[in-house]
């Protein structure tokens, strides 16, 4: 199993709304690195929703539920989707200064590559942040 984060502003998509939805095809990626994390995911796979700018903060967990196809917002064939659900809320989110002062998070793709919207996650980082939204 491999482990990621995501992210999304609030406003535009927020964990609320996501739950509401029950699933959603995670669309507008248009960083190359961004993507090619989207293509390793599989099937199973855990991830966190992290919302970025509004709130800075890890708010529940999700899994993919259909691996990578081509985007349907756009005709452009190098972007693709992955779906994604809900699985958890937690207790109470993870701030980015939270993670930030954790020293087993020190590494994490969040802090080191903070502009990047969907990022790997070793399990044993997955894991303390999902120690820390639950405790």
């Amino acid at each position: 199993m491999n482990y990621f984060l995501v992210k999304s502003e609030p406003f535009k998509y927020s964990w609320d709304q996501f739950n509401e939805d029950g699933q959603t095809f995670w669309d507008g990626v248009r960083n190359y690195q961004a993507r090619n994390n989207m293509k390793a995911m599989k099937k199973g796979d855990l991830v966190l929703f992290y919302h970025s700018n509004e709130g800075k903060e890890v708010v529940g967990m999700a899994k993919v539920v259909k691996e990578f196809y081509q985007d349907p917002t756009t005709d452009d064939e190098k972007w693709v989707v992955v779906d994604l659900a809900p699985v958890q809320s937690f207790e109470r989110p993870v701030t980015l200064e939270a993670i930030k002062a954790d020293k087993m998070l020190e590494d994490v793709a969040l802090v080191r590559q903070g502009r990047l919207s969907v990022m790997p996650l070793k399990q044993a980082e997955f894991d303390r942040i999902v120690e820390m939204g639950n405790s």
